[in-house]
């Protein structure tokens, strides 16, 4: 990946490996409390961080899903389920895990982790929901359905 001097940002977005989406975060001053533990609610954007630059990863452009055709294709939390089990503090260098346990028609579920230094801080299981511009459901196309798909299963067809 090229940033936009033209230099060279290596994992900028993450990688894949292993039917699953690898993406480091470092904690910082702005993520935590006055403890230097990190505030609940930002565990829902490092989450999000992962999520977004798994499709990337896997060629999905959400920018460019707003325009696929005149409907347009976004997508949308529907249901998430969180557990915290140890705390995430500040300097920690974060492992944001995300694999695709489901694509079906109109939603997906994702698993997602959160580990420091090979230690588990945070799971989720995050249901998504296909939506028009409009914020109606409507289908994942095929391709994309696939793609999640062959993703889980770690590249096995």
């Amino acid at each position: 990946m090229t940033d936009r001097s033209g230099g060279n940002v290596p994992d900028l977005s993450g990688r894949l490996e292993g039917g699953e989406h690898r993406l480091h975060q470092r904690v910082y001053y702005e993520d935590t409390d006055f403890s230097g533990i990190v505030y609940h609610a930002r565990y829902l954007h490092f989450l999000e961080r992962g999520r977004t630059d798994y499709l990337r990863c896997l060629g999905v452009e959400q920018r460019t899903l707003h325009t696929i055709d005149d409907e347009g294709l976004a997508f949308a939390v529907y249901h998430m389920d969180l557990k915290f089990i140890r705390p995430a503090r500040m300097d920690d260098i974060l492992e944001i895990t995300t694999r695709t346990k489901k694509a079906t028609g109109a939603r997906m579920v994702l698993e997602q982790s959160i580990s420091a230094a090979g230690v588990l801080l945070t799971t989720a299981t995050v249901t998504v929901v296909v939506i028009n511009k409009h914020g109606r459901a409507r289908r994942m196309p095929d391709d994309l359905a696939a793609t999640l798909l062959l993703e889980a299963s770690g590249g096995q067809a």
